[in-house]
């Protein structure tokens, strides 16, 4: 039987020679990357607002003009 320590083992010695391998971002480009996410996630949740105060105030007009 294959001892599940072991394979743990090489599992966390190859995980960790890959990450070195990796590039990671400056702190510049992080930064320049998070104010993109914010500011489109802004504009995104503005938009949705607004769409959705649109919508309900057009379905709340119709439905008082047939009822």
């Amino acid at each position: 039987m294959k001892n599940p320590f072991s394979s743990v083992r090489i599992f966390t010695l190859e995980t960790v020679e890959e990450l070195k391998k990796c590039t990671w971002p400056t702190m510049p480009e992080l930064r320049d990357s998070t104010v993109v996410v914010v500011t489109a996630s802004l504009i995104l949740g503005v938009f949705t607002s607004i769409s959705d105060f649109s919508l309900y105030q057009f379905v709340d007009l119709f439905t008082k003009m047939v009822s």
